[in-house]
């Protein structure tokens, strides 16, 4: 509500929705067939200090705690760490393990989640080892609910036929011998859906065309600067 803030916004009507909402709604499926999921972000409920752990436990405060603290008022830093902490692939205590195959027998199927406020009592009751399991919009829901509730306007995007270009040339390969059979080499793929979040504050680094909504993915995908 400070109009000084790095985080501040002005039209009430998204301050209502981005940071005061506490349900939503998550879009999944395919282009052919859109699923409206419930979720119940409940960034209000008794989860402040189990955000504020979450800060206490990442790679960032433990290579450096001092430098780490200081940059807490950063949206841009906290995103990052935020990021990073959701999902638990850099043995750094995140909250979600993540899994897209195989047999959820013995754990919880990413599919029957309606809500953060369990995943995260859970991760603290659980003396912070991953939740199993996690898909692309649980952690989005998840870092949704952590960013509002540490004061960060956040939003949920969806995409569909989402495509995944891990070699970063800006286009997704695919490779066939003379004979027309498709050759496995790209590891290039398009997903049927991706979900992931936008976080509103201002860019002093970039200039001010670059103020307004910044992307965020908290889905173990591919490392962000190691």
């Amino acid at each position: 509500w400070f109009s000084g803030d790095d985080v501040y916004m002005n039209n009430e009507n998204e301050r209502q929705e981005y940071v005061l909402n506490e349900n939503g709604i998550i879009f999944v499926g395919n282009a052919k067939y859109i699923e409206a999921r419930g979720w119940y972000y409940g960034q209000f409920q008794d989860l402040l200090n189990i955000c504020l752990t979450m800060l206490d436990l990442s790679l960032y405060y433990r290579q450096d705690p001092a430098m780490d603290v200081s940059r807490r008022g950063d949206p841009k830093y906290v995103g990052r760490v935020i990021s990073s902490m959701i999902n638990g692939n850099d043995n750094d205590n995140g909250v979600l393990l993540g899994k897209w195959q195989g047999s959820f027998h013995s754990h919880e199927n990413p599919s029957r989640w309606d809500g953060s406020v369990v995943i995260l009592q859970k991760w603290r009751q659980d003396n912070y080892k991953p939740v199993q399991y996690g898909q692309c919009w649980v952690f989005a829901g998840v870092m949704c609910t952590v960013l509002r509730c540490l004061g960060i306007p956040t939003r949920l995007v969806s995409n569909f036929n989402s495509a995944h270009d891990v070699d970063r040339n800006l286009s997704i390969d695919k490779y066939y011998d003379s004979s027309g059979r498709s050759l496995n080499i790209s590891k290039d793929s398009t997903w049927d859906y991706h979900v992931w979040n936008e976080s509103w504050f201002i860019r002093p680094d970039l200039g001010r065309s670059y103020n307004g909504w910044q992307v965020l993915d908290a889905t173990p995908q591919e490392q962000s600067k190691g």
